[in-house]
């Protein structure tokens, strides 16, 4: 004959506090996740869509200052990103502004700059403002390696990149964006990659340029359970 013991009650109460603290949890995941499941199909899409809607408009207007001052620009008018040749900026093979070059930006970069902080909606989505150096891939007399053709280039095309950051802060565009710019602004050299190609060949002088490309934000979902789950504890 076996003789079951009663459990003694803080054993009971015990069970039921661990049993109702996994439930509240496991109920609280389930419903940040069904949450984020129904942000991601709807609010994420939408929130993208809005952004990349207010980005081609700042690009149009961008565009329509640049043109009321006689700036020449290549701007894409998706995205607002900005191609200027090296001719504009530098004399030939150097890194140097010239002084045609600092009369360009001048003009060109307050009206990129406050035009892009002037919007809200994509001041407040900015990630990064790129300014990226490129070369074409004539070849260096003297050195005969592709390897080490490619590092002289990507020299000069981060030292050119370089130039032009450092001069953006000597323009007259609102002050008020000075921190926004420090903290977003990134320099790359690109060497000779992507080429422009023009009927399938490379066309040096379009290659030889300088692009300031702007990186906006995306939502994810893997961000926004971050947040929700720093909000729930």
């Amino acid at each position: 004959m076996s003789i079951r013991l009663k459990p003694k009650k803080n054993e009971i109460d015990s069970n039921n506090i661990f049993w109702t603290t996994m439930s509240d949890l496991m109920l609280g995941l389930s419903i940040i996740f069904i949450t984020l499941f129904v942000l991601a199909v709807t609010g994420f899409s939408r929130q993208n869509m809005e952004v990349q809607k207010k980005q081609m408009e700042m690009s149009k207007e961008l565009v329509k200052k640049l043109n009321e001052s006689n700036i020449k620009a290549d701007v894409d008018k998706m995205t607002g990103d900005v191609r200027i040749s090296d001719l504009d900026l530098f004399e030939v093979n150097s890194y140097t502004l010239s002084p045609r070059g600092k009369a360009y930006l001048g003009k060109l970069v307050p009206i990129y700059i406050n035009t892009i902080y002037s919007k809200k909606e994509i001041a407040d989505n900015i990630q990064n403002i790129v300014i990226q150096g490129y070369t074409d891939s004539q070849m260096y007399a003297g050195l005969k390696s592709k390897d080490a053709q490619f590092m002289k280039n990507m020299e000069l095309s981060l030292n050119r990149a370089n130039a032009v950051a450092n001069y953006m802060f000597l323009t007259k565009f609102d002050k008020k964006y000075d921190s926004k710019l420090m903290t977003s602004l990134t320099v790359e050299g690109r060497s000779f990659n992507d080429p422009i190609l023009v009927n399938g060949k490379e066309d040096f002088a379009k290659s030889r340029r300088v692009e300031l490309r702007l990186k906006l934000k995306k939502w994810d979902i893997m961000e926004a359970l971050g947040h929700a789950i720093k909000n729930d504890k």
